[in-house]
């Protein structure tokens, strides 16, 4: 639910360049093992749309995964890369009342950015369980490992291991030289408006990068964005930024109509989203089966043809 009812209402930003990081599914085949030709192919259409790809996120079932898998996928997506920007999450699996996992962080962290990737630091439960200053110091040290990295907020919707860190504590660990942007998965409007306006008092060059699926549109306010939604069209996503970009006003029909998909295949339960987002991929003809990791929530097969509408009004809207 929105933290507050009044707040100084933010104006949007017209013609405003927009940087959009995608997520990419991790796609199964119909035995529901890893299909890692269709991923390199998801991952080329990525670059190819102009948005960066983002591996070992949620959406690539980071926290389902085991390490020798994230680290192959990491060693795949750099080879592919040649040079071209990339983002990869950086988990650490614990439990609840575990420690912060320093070292681990700090291994994780360094050898992303040794394949040439862009470590975004996944939350656990360790690190989430420190407060103020403890919590800084511990993105403080993690920041030894890198050069750049990206913070990242989640909300327990998506993981029981996130936390919205406060107002206080994301402007601290925004003042770290190394964190130059940082993921905001409330979907809560107001408070991705707060950081935006933190964000321009405190270091205009910080990215706020929206996770709101509910809301893309928060990128007219000043976001940027690194969402799972985009996983479903990186194409269509890519367009809607550029007609932004020129003031054209198809920017809002589309939105409008990716609002429409993201607000559906997000709805309850919302890690559900990643098989949403294969049945939508394989309407596409981008995979070859809609079938989910082994062992996630599933949607229902009626789901399909929704998906198969929304689909044939997108492709409509740039014929």
């Amino acid at each position: 639910m929105p933290t507050k009812t009044t707040m100084p209402f933010p104006s949007l930003k017209p013609r405003r360049t927009i940087t959009g990081i995608s997520a990419v599914l991790l796609p199964m085949n119909d035995d529901q093992e890893i299909d890692l030709e269709s991923w390199q192919s998801l991952l080329e259409r990525t670059w190819k749309a102009g948005l960066t790809p983002a591996i070992n996120m949620d959406t690539g079932y980071a926290a389902s995964i085991d390490d020798t898998t994230r680290h192959h996928l990491l060693q795949m997506a750099s080879d592919q890369a040649q040079g071209r920007s990339f983002v990869s999450g950086v988990f650490v699996q614990d439990r609840p009342g575990a420690l912060f996992h320093e070292v681990e962080y700090l291994t994780r962290t360094g050898e992303i950015r040794s394949f040439g990737g862009l470590p975004i630091i996944f939350q656990s439960y360790g690190l989430c369980d420190l407060r103020g200053d403890r919590l800084v110091a511990a993105y403080d040290k993690i920041a030894t490992a890198t050069d750049r990295f990206l913070l990242f907020e989640l909300g327990a919707m998506f993981a029981p291991f996130g936390r919205i860190y406060s107002l206080d504590e994301y402007k601290e660990i925004m003042s770290i030289p190394q964190c130059v942007g940082g993921k905001h998965s409330s979907l809560d409007r107001c408070q991705e408006w707060e950081r935006l306006q933190l964000r321009d008092q405190s270091r205009p060059g910080f990215m706020v990068l929206t996770g709101n699926d509910l809301a893309i549109d928060m990128v007219w306010y000043g976001s940027d964005y690194l969402l799972g939604l985009s996983a479903f069209a990186p194409d269509y996503f890519a367009l809607r930024d550029r007609w932004w970009s020129a003031g054209d006003v198809r920017a809002f029909q589309l939105n409008d109509l990716l609002q429409y998909l993201g607000q559906f295949a997000f709805r309850s339960p919302v890690p559900s989203y990643k098989h949403s987002a294969a049945q939508f991929l394989k309407l596409r003809g981008w995979i070859g089966s809609d079938r989910p990791l082994r062992g996630q929530p599933e949607r229902p097969a009626s789901d399909v043809s929704i998906l198969r509408d929304i689909l044939e009004r997108l492709e409509a809207i740039v014929l």
